[in-house]
């Protein structure tokens, strides 16, 4: 007799703000970063089976089905770490921007690792799966967590903020996915080292919905993303526009993009925002924030 499928959602990420202060020895970046979880969501059928195979399959073309695939690679290495005979098939159902600085691939991992955990009883939590999850993408540990937390190192020291952030989020998808790694090359060759960043650290320690902290978060990336994908400037300025006219709080590029958000106080102003993005021609989303306790609620219940 099969396993049941176990039915769960795997949320996306925004970044608040993003600062690169140099390059690290291991050749990756050292970074602050705010990360905040919405309710847009992946969802993912995932069942135990006895062939000791990991496969996955998924609607969206730009995704993979192999071994490169983040959610194949957290279930291999979950099953190999417990020592454990079984096998996993995956059912991705993409909602998620595909490569838009949303976390789609490294929340499908998070997520598949800790459903396995609690499928199989394992008894690791979020705690005992870090070092896995830190070896498959330095955005994984994060949806080990959720909420809103500060991101240190590669991004993959993650501290839950005490306060968390409670807002709704109108995200524009302009359907031009941007490599990452193109990014960051980009960034390079102006960066400029630094030891310390303080408008991330000025931003945590005030009051989360005070404006003026708001003012000073930036994403030290959307330059370079500007630059590697220059189709995006004049996106992005009309953007700009249309959500500061709605009375966006907070806008910025997601991640290494392109996915942009907007962030408001009120309802009202959000549906304003997404009705007056969709006639301009972009695909608007609007979506709210999740707290670290709707995080853990929304993963479990699926």
């Amino acid at each position: 007799m099969k396993a049941p499928w176990r039915r769960v959602r795997s949320f996306a990420k925004i970044n608040l703000a993003l600062e690169v202060l140099g390059v690290r020895q291991d050749g990756y970046h050292e970074l602050r970063t705010l990360f905040q979880s919405i309710d847009l969501h992946d969802d993912l059928a995932l069942r135990v089976t006895r062939t000791g195979r990991v496969k996955v399959r998924c609607d969206h073309p730009l995704v993979p089905t192999d071994e490169t695939n983040l959610a194949v690679r957290a279930a291999r290495d979950l099953l190999e770490f417990a020592r454990r005979p079984e096998g996993l098939e995956i059912d991705i159902q993409k909602r998620i921007p595909v490569a838009g600085g949303l976390g789609g691939g490294s929340s499908n991992a998070a997520t598949v690792l800790m459903t396995l955990d609690r499928v199989l009883k394992l008894g690791l939590g979020s705690l005992g799966l870090q070092a896995l999850a830190r070896r498959l993408g330095a955005d994984v540990p994060y949806f080990l967590h959720g909420g809103t937390a500060l991101g240190l190192a590669r991004g993959d020291e993650v501290y839950p903020l005490a306060r968390q952030l409670r807002a709704h989020v109108v995200l524009v998808d302009p359907k031009r996915p941007v490599k990452t790694a193109a990014v960051f090359r980009r960034l390079d060759a102006r960066l400029t080292p630094r030891e310390n960043s303080r408008s991330i650290f000025y931003f945590v320690s005030s009051d989360l919905e005070g404006e003026a902290g708001w003012r000073s978060l930036t994403n030290d990336l959307e330059q370079a993303a500007l630059e590697e994908a220059p189709d995006l400037e004049a996106a992005v300025s009309r953007i700009r526009g249309v959500l500061s006219e709605a009375g966006a709080r907070h806008m910025a590029l997601s991640g290494s993009g392109s996915t942009y958000f907007g962030l408001f106080s009120e309802s009202r102003r959000a549906q304003k925002a997404a009705a007056a993005l969709r006639a301009h021609g972009f695909r608007a989303l609007r979506c709210r924030t999740l707290t670290l306790d709707q995080y853990r609620r929304g993963v479990q219940r699926g």
